[in-house]
């Protein structure tokens, strides 16, 4: 988008200063995301209001793309390569004219090149580029990913098989594991990986096959099964790209790399594990430039969400966020920091690993083999004057103790733990030996929280669940739900993306006296669902009356809270 436009419809309607748009803009560049994207998470004007003073500016609709279903014959006007680098969604034909969504429809050589593509007239709309990206991933599947649908890469394995069956030189692991076909295959795995919205990538050896498992919304697929062959050269290429050492075997090891798709770079953190089979290789997507969520979005009902804000606005104390891992934590923190940074505040964070860079937030990556661990970084930064700490997880008594004496002595610290609600956060920092003094003295509040998965909008119906699984909720049997019924925007799955399920204790008086007199966790949490609080599964319930998850799937999320 032509930025000067953007300047001067935020010095016109949100009266921002030639400081804060400079500001933005270096915001925009170090996070690699649009500048519109910028405006709307800082909540300079809503996604609305941007889209409708540009839409006015430019004399050009703007479409929402994210709820548009593409005709499939409109695909192969535009080709694949071109859709990708102008990230431009063709929408309707009409004669001899093509009506296409793009981010920034006054770039005319973007529309040029579509007109030369197409032999068509282009008719440009508005779309917002994070919507316009989504739809082009998702129908401009490249003709490398769709050769593997369904079984990772066989054209790929195929390639690399062959290489490695021809192949009679002495060349090294590491020689082999940079000639093109195998490079080739670990890139493919990589972006039909991608393409699912996996969050996690397996490759897994077993007595005479490998196989590859993805994590897509939070449960595990298989992806592909190949030759074991296959797996000393995968897991050498993984190892070279995370910098670990190729020689060493029997040993788990860490690393990490950028990997670009589609413009953006996905920062994949490696994980290698020995077994009896070889080396187990786990590799975690995280794409940076996806946006970091506000409080507002992580899908809270109004009441837990006004409890919760008022927390975090408290000076000093403790605030747990607890779940299993794979919970959404690290994004729950990361939206409080969100809400918190300010100019006037000083924060500091230690954590395992960074996932996202923070404008004016002083962010610590644990290195262990650096003598930084939770604890001694935190008695470091003790000594930085900061307002707020986050403490990326409380492992120990010892970093526990040091947590709780900065909660004490004016410190507002942020921290995760492993424990299935709430209530039994407590009772587990008493099992670590904290006093139970510092406890009842410094906790504000704990939130408990899980993800379900998302129904998916595009091929959602009503139905009526299992009288079982409806009694098991506590729904009269004959209700009414939405589930999907499968698509190819959520791969057959009936299920994209994920939301959030919350439990907020607030930590009250009678709370307090309770962990005094080391009282139970089931003690704590019924006392406390006298005084209101809602447990995971109310909220999973609401949200599967919303339409947002199935019954089924909330009876899943939360079959530990019976």
């Amino acid at each position: 988008m032509n930025e000067p436009r953007l300047h001067k419809l935020l010095r016109s309607h949100a009266g921002v200063t030639e400081v804060q748009l400079a500001d933005i803009e270096r915001e925009a560049v170090n996070t690699k995301c649009p500048l519109q994207e910028v405006i709307v998470r800082r909540g300079l004007l809503t996604q609305d209001r941007l889209y409708q003073l540009l839409s006015r500016d430019l004399n050009i609709p703007y479409v929402d793309v994210a709820n548009y279903i593409v005709d499939p014959a409109l695909i192969s006007i535009i080709p694949t390569e071109l859709a990708q680098r102008l990230q431009v969604v063709p929408l309707y034909r009409i004669d001899d004219a093509l009506t296409v969504a793009i981010a920034d429809p006054a770039d005319i050589g973007a529309l040029d090149e579509l007109h030369r593509a197409s032999g068509l007239k282009i008719n440009p709309t508005l779309a917002d580029p994070e919507a316009v990206r989504d739809v082009v991933n998702e129908y401009y599947q490249s003709a490398k990913t769709l050769a593997i649908e369904g079984a990772a890469t066989d054209a790929e394995a195929d390639e690399a098989l062959r290489y490695l069956e021809s192949e009679v030189t002495d060349k090294s692991a590491e020689q082999l594991a940079s000639e093109a076909p195998i490079v080739r295959f670990v890139n493919a795995m990589l972006e039909r990986a991608m393409s699912d919205r996996a969050s996690d990538i397996h490759v897994e050896p077993e007595a005479d096959v490998l196989r590859v498992r993805v994590r897509i919304d939070g449960l595990l697929k298989e992806s592909g099964l190949f030759p074991f062959r296959l797996h000393a050269t995968v897991v050498s290429r993984v190892k070279i790209l995370s910098g670990m050492d190729i020689s060493d075997k029997r040993r788990a090891q860490d690393g990490r790399f950028d990997f670009p798709w589609h413009g953006r770079q996905v920062d994949v953190r490696v994980s290698t594990f020995p077994t009896i089979y070889g080396e187990n290789l786990v590799m975690r997507l995280l794409d940076k430039t996806s946006g970091q969520l506000k409080l507002p979005d992580l899908g809270m009902n109004p009441e837990t969400a006004a409890h919760f804000e008022n927390a975090i606005r408290q000076p000093h104390g403790i605030i747990l966020v607890t779940g299993p891992t794979g919970s959404g934590k690290t994004t729950t923190l990361y939206a409080v920091l969100g809400a918190l940074n300010s100019i006037e505040k000083n924060i500091i964070t230690l954590e395992d690993p960074v996932e996202y860079h923070l404008p004016m937030v002083r962010q610590c990556q644990i290195n262990p083999r650096a003598g930084i661990t939770f604890a001694s970084g935190l008695r470091s930064i003790l000594r930085q004057d900061p307002d707020l700490l986050l403490v990326g997880e409380i492992r120990d008594a010892e970093t526990a103790e040091i947590a709780f004496q900065a909660a004490l002595t004016g410190h507002l610290v942020l921290s995760t733990l492993h424990t299935n609600d709430a209530a039994g956060a407590l009772t587990r920092l008493i099992d670590m030996n904290v006093e139970p003094f510092l406890i009842s003295s410094s906790v504000i509040a704990i939130l408990a929280q899980r993800l379900v998965r998302r129904v998916c909008d595009r091929c959602r119906t009503p139905y009526t669940p299992a009288a079982e699984v409806l009694a098991r909720l506590g729904i009269a049997a004959g209700t009414k739900f939405t589930r999907g019924t499968g698509c190819p925007s959520c791969s057959m799955r009936g299920f994209r993306g994920r939301a959030g399920i919350y439990e907020l204790l607030l930590v009250s008086a009678a709370t307090r006296r309770m962990v005094m007199d080391k009282r139970s966790s089931e003690e704590i949490k019924a006392s406390a669902l006298t005084e209101g609080m809602k447990i995971l599964r109310d909220d999973a319930v609401a949200k599967a009356r919303a339409g947002l998850t199935t019954p089924e799937e909330a009876l899943r999320v939360t079959s530990d809270q019976n």
